[in-house]
C-alpha cells in the first residue's frame, strides 16, 4: 500500500454481486467518497483527509486503477479504458443506472447502520458523479455531491452531455427525493466539456435543491475540481454542506 494510505484501514465490501476493497479513516457521521478516474490518488486521498479532518468517517472505494498510484497521462487512459467497457459501469449506457450504484447504496446502508446519525453523504468524482446522484434513491443519503460529473461520456453533440446516467424508474425516485428536500451540491469549470449540460438537465429537474458551484475556467484542462485542480473555496464549500446535512 502507499505512504499516502498510511492510517487508512483497507478492507472489503461485498454486495449486490460485487466485491471491491475499501480505505476507512476517522470517527462521526459517515461519508463516502468515491475517486474519479484513474483512481485513489494522492489528491483524491487528500480530500477525502479533509473531509476525516471535519469530524467524519470515511468510507473510499477501490472500484479501479491502483490505490495511491499519482496521475498520468499512460494510467489516465488505460483506467478510463477499464472504466468505459465495464458492464459493472455501463459508461455508454443511457436511462440505466450503473449496477455499482447498487453495491454503493448498500455500502451507504451499512454505514448508516453502524453510525447512525441523520444519514450518509457521497461525494462523486468524474465517471462516479452519477454514482452519488443514484444513491439519493436510498433515504440515508442525505448529502449528495456531484464534482464534474461527467458519465455517460457524449457520443456526439447532445448525445449523452445531459443524461443523468439514471434509470427511468432511479430518476424518479431521485426526483422525488429533492421535491421532498433532499439538496444536491453540483461543482464544475465552467469550460469543461466533459460535463456537457448536465448542469442544465440537473436544474432543470431537481429545481431549487440543486446547488451548483460553477468556477470560471482558467486553462482548457481543468477538470478536477476537488483534486488536481484544487479549489480550496470548493473544498471548504463541500465540507460545509456534508457538515450541515449531517452534523445537525
Amino acid at each position: 500500500m502507499s505512504d499516502v494510505l498510511a492510517g487508512w484501514e483497507r478492507s472489503s465490501f461485498t454486495a449486490a454481486g460485487l466485491q471491491h476493497d475499501t480505505y476507512r479513516k476517522g470517527s462521526g457521521p459517515g461519508v463516502i467518497v468515491i475517486h474519479e478516474v484513474p483512481g485513489i490518488t494522492p489528491k483524491v486521498t487528500a480530500f477525502a483527509d479533509d473531509v476525516v479532518e471535519r469530524g467524519f468517517t470515511v468510507v473510499m472505494p477501490d472500484l479501479v486503477g491502483t490505490p495511491g498510484k499519482p496521475v498520468s497521462m499512460p494510467y489516465l487512459v488505460s483506467s478510463l479504458a477499464k472504466v468505459c467497457v465495464s458492464r459493472e459501469f455501463t459508461s455508454w449506457a443511457l436511462n440505466r443506472t450503473s449496477p455499482v450504484t447498487a453495491w454503493l447504496r448498500a455500502l451507504a446502508r451499512a454505514m448508516h447502520a453502524e453510525l447512525g446519525g441523520p444519514g450518509v453523504g457521497a461525494v462523486g468524482m468524474c465517471f462516479s458523479g452519477g454514482f452519488a446522484l443514484g444513491m439519493m434513491v436510498d433515504d440515508v443519503m442525505v448529502a449528495p455531491v456531484l464534482s464534474q460529473h461527467s458519465f455517460p461520456i457524449a457520443r456526439g453533440k447532445g448525445d449523452a452531455s445531459g443524461n443523468l446516467g439514471l434509470s427511468p424508474d432511479d430518476e424518479a425516485a431521485v426526483l422525488q427525493r429533492a421535491a421532498d428536500g433532499c439538496q444536491v451540491l453540483g461543482l464544475r469549470f465552467t469550460e469543461d466539456n466533459a460535463v456537457g449540460t448536465r448542469f442544465d438537465t440537473l436544474r432543470e429537474k431537481l429545481g431549487d435543491a440543486f446547488i451548483a458551484i460553477e468556477l470560471p475556467s482558467r486553462a482548457k484542462r481543468d477538470h478536477s475540481v476537488l483534486t488536481e485542480q484544487r479549489d480550496d473555496a470548493s473544498v471548504m464549500r463541500v465540507l460545509d454542506f456534508l457538515a450541515e446535512k449531517l452534523s445537525g
